[in-house]
This record gives structure tokens, C-alpha cells and sequence, in this order.
């Protein structure tokens, strides 16, 4: 009995200390303190992994920074302004007036009085021919007009003593009446000699050649003693008018609305002549004229333009180069023309920023006078002007005092 009784007590005093199961709240906190410790594990190790690349990054750049020289370059900044729109063209200088004088006297050449390349005046003697034959003439037309007038003069004196007669009725009235006319045959007569005598005073004038008008004279193409015939095509001299001058250009006939239109408002338009390189300006000048009609073989049409040349930089038919002003735009960014790089179709800058260079893409316009309109780029950025054989997306940049030779390079690829 007690040994059964012992059995008993042990299977309850290990029933007693058994441990019961925890409750249900507690299991969800368990679950909730484990999950965050878990992110708050995964959150570390995420950002060690970011901070580390990080690093590396930085320390990437710092090495590639410390191998790439800073590049040398000269600078620009881009600027707020106006600039002009003109139309190129070809042209020719043309004179106003040419003068190729030919002898309207037979004769031979006793003087020339011009030099070769002479500017020379209105009414300057050029020529002298020999003027003693139509000397003689004129005397001789003279002559017949001093005694044809007398002989008139005398019919006149007859007429009227013819008209004092019959008015006593002392001759028939048909002598009075042929006298009359007697009278008027000799006007006749002296009205013809006094033709002859100008003309012979013309004849007598062409001896004595002068300059029609003021311009230059051309080279020597007669000299004395050299015989000229009046029926003759033999050039004797050649003037040129030089101060003004115009220039004779084209234009596409799709540019003939604007300048119309332009015309209408302004009434006249400044043009300018260069070389034949487009690198010194000859001339300034303004449009004169437009052709009345367009070219149909080549879609053209001709303008002309009016310049003082008082400097005589001018030549006649001399080739230059024009350019029409149409238009001019205000308030616009500009950038020196040697700053815009292409590649293929798109035109970008070199925009420099705390001394380093960024590529931004831009969109150009018009360009004059070394410098372009282009939008993309605000007023006050600085853009590099030269070095573009070595400039690349952050290269670091120190400004040069002038342009590093032969660095210049256009269309580069960024």
C-alpha cells in the first residue's frame, strides 16, 4: 500500500511542475519584436552596401579627377544683344556712266592732254585735233552769211522806197509785189547760211574734245600724230565715273517678298561690300533698285545698290561680295561663332562651371559678325572658345590669355 501510495505522490508532484503553454499575446509579440529586429538588420546592411559604393564612387571620381590635366582654353561669356539678319549675295561693281568717246572730226591728233588713270572733271580737255580745215570752213560760211545779210538788207531798203512809189502811184503794183518777195528769198538765203555757219561751228567744236563727265580715264590708246576719221569706230579714250559707284547683285526670287516688304518700311536698306574672301568690308552702301522682273533661268533677280566711294575702294567690275540688311533682332543670347561646335546635326557648347566643363546641346540662328544667336544657354554663362580637341563632359578647365594653336578644332564630338 505505502509503496503504491509513493507511485502516486511522485506521478502528482511531476504533474504539478510541468511548465503550461504561454499565452497568445505573447506569441504575437515575440513574432512583431522578431520582424523588426529583421528589417532593422536588412536596413543596416543595405545602407553599408550604399554608403560603401558610394565610397568607391567618390574615390573613383577624386582618381579620375587627379589623372585628367585640367585643359587650357580661352573663354567667352554669352551675352544679351541685337544682331542682324542679311542676305549674302554675289555682285559686281558697275559705274554709274561709261563714257567711250569716238572722233566725230576727220583729222589728225595734235595733243592729248590726258595721263593714264587720270581723275579727271567735267569739261576737261582730252583731245586735240587738228582743227585748221574746219576753221577755213566756218570762214567760208561766214563769209556768205555777212554778204547774203547785206544783200537782204538791201532788198529790205528797196522795198520800201518801192512802197513809198506806189503809194504816190508812181510804179505798178507788181514791181512792188516782186520785191516783196525778193525780200523773202533772201531771208531764205541767210537763214541758210547762218544753218551752215553752226554747223561748221559744231564741226569746229568736235576738234576740241572734252571729258562728258567726271570719272577716270582709262589707258592711252591713241597718240599725236595719229590720224582719226570722223565715220571711224576707233575708241579714242574711255571714262569711267567712279565717286558714286553701284553694285550690281542677285538674289533668290523667295527673297524678293522680304525685301520688298522691308522696303516698304524703311524706304531704303544698308548694304555692305566685301573681298572676295568675306574678310575686310570694302564699302557701305545702300539698295537703290530692284529689277522689274525675275530671271526665269536661273529663279534670280537683280538689285542694285548705291555707294559714295569716296575712297575709290570700288573698282570698276570689280567682283564682291553683299550683304543686305533685312532685318535685326533684339534681346537676343549670343555666343562668339567660334564657340559652336557641331556633331553631325546638332550644335552643342562647351559650358564651363566651378572650372569644369559640361556639354550642353543648343539650337543656333542667325550669325554675324563673329557672333550667333542661339538659344539653350542663358546670358552670363561662360563658354569655352578654343581647345576643343581635348575638352570633354568634365574635364577640368583653367582660362588661357589667348588661344593655345592649333586647338581650334570645329565638330568635335562630345
Amino acid at each position: 500500500m505505502s509503496g503504491s501510495e509513493d507511485q502516486l505522490d511522485v506521478q502528482h508532484v511531476g504533474a504539478d511542475h510541468q511548465l503550461s503553454p504561454p499565452p497568445p499575446w505573447y506569441r504575437k509579440r515575440w513574432i512583431l519584436w522578431t520582424s523588426l529586429l529583421l528589417l532593422l538588420l536588412l536596413g543596416v546592411i543595405v545602407f553599408a552596401v550604399i554608403h560603401n559604393n558610394n565610397a568607391k564612387e567618390a574615390a573613383a571620381k577624386r582618381a579620375l579627377a587627379k589623372a585628367k590635366p585640367s585643359v587650357s582654353a580661352t573663354l567667352a561669356t554669352a551675352t544679351k544683344g541685337n544682331i542682324g539678319v542679311y542676305l549674302d549675295a554675289i555682285g559686281t561693281a558697275t559705274p554709274v556712266y561709261t563714257a567711250s568717246i569716238t572722233a566725230q572730226a576727220s583729222g589728225v591728233l595734235t595733243a592729248v592732254h590726258y595721263s593714264e588713270g587720270q581723275l579727271v572733271r567735267k569739261g576737261e580737255a582730252l583731245i586735240d585735233i587738228d582743227p585748221r580745215p574746219y576753221q577755213a570752213q566756218l570762214m567760208q560760211a561766214e563769209g556768205a552769211l555777212a554778204r547774203d545779210t547785206n544783200v537782204l538788207a538791201q532788198a529790205r531798203m528797196d522795198l520800201d522806197r518801192y512802197r513809198a512809189a506806189w503809194a504816190r502811184n508812181g510804179i505798178p503794183k507788181q514791181l512792188l509785189d516782186d520785191q516783196a518777195k525778193i525780200v523773202l528769198q533772201d531771208q531764205g538765203t541767210v537763214k541758210n547760211d547762218q544753218g551752215t555757219v553752226n554747223y561748221d561751228q559744231v564741226q569746229l567744236s568736235f576738234c576740241h574734245i572734252t571729258a562728258p563727265i567726271a570719272g577716270r580715264v582709262g589707258l592711252r590708246l591713241v597718240d599725236p600724230g595719229n590720224v582719226v576719221q570722223a565715220t571711224g569706230t576707233t575708241v579714242l579714250v574711255v571714262i569711267t565715273q567712279v565717286q558714286p559707284t553701284t553694285v550690281i547683285f542677285t538674289l533668290a526670287e523667295d527673297s524678293l517678298g522680304q525685301v520688298q516688304a522691308r522696303m516698304w518700311q524703311m524706304h531704303t536698306l544698308p548694304v555692305e561690300a566685301w573681298d572676295r574672301a568675306q574678310t575686310a568690308k570694302i564699302a557701305s552702301g545702300k539698295l537703290q533698285s530692284i529689277d522689274n522682273q525675275i530671271d526665269t533661268t536661273t529663279g534670280t533677280v537683280k538689285l542694285r545698290a548705291l555707294f559714295d566711294n569716296k575712297n575709290g575702294a570700288l573698282y570698276p567690275n570689280q567682283f564682291v561680295n553683299t550683304r543686305l540688311l533685312v532685318n535685326t533682332l533684339d534681346g537676343v543670347t549670343l555666343v562668339p561663332t567660334n564657340a559652336v561646335q557641331h556633331n553631325g546635326q546638332v550644335a552643342f557648347l562647351y559650358v564651363i562651371a566651378n572650372g569644369t566643363a559640361t556639354v550642353r546641346n543648343i539650337k543656333t540662328g542667325v550669325a554675324d559678325g563673329g557672333m550667333t544667336e542661339v538659344e539653350g544657354i542663358n546670358p552670363g554663362e561662360v563658354v569655352a572658345t578654343s581647345s576643343f580637341d581635348k575638352l570633354q563632359e568634365g574635364s577640368p578647365v583653367v582660362a588661357a590669355k589667348q588661344a593655345p594653336p592649333a586647338n581650334t578644332v570645329g565638330g568635335n564630338t562630345p
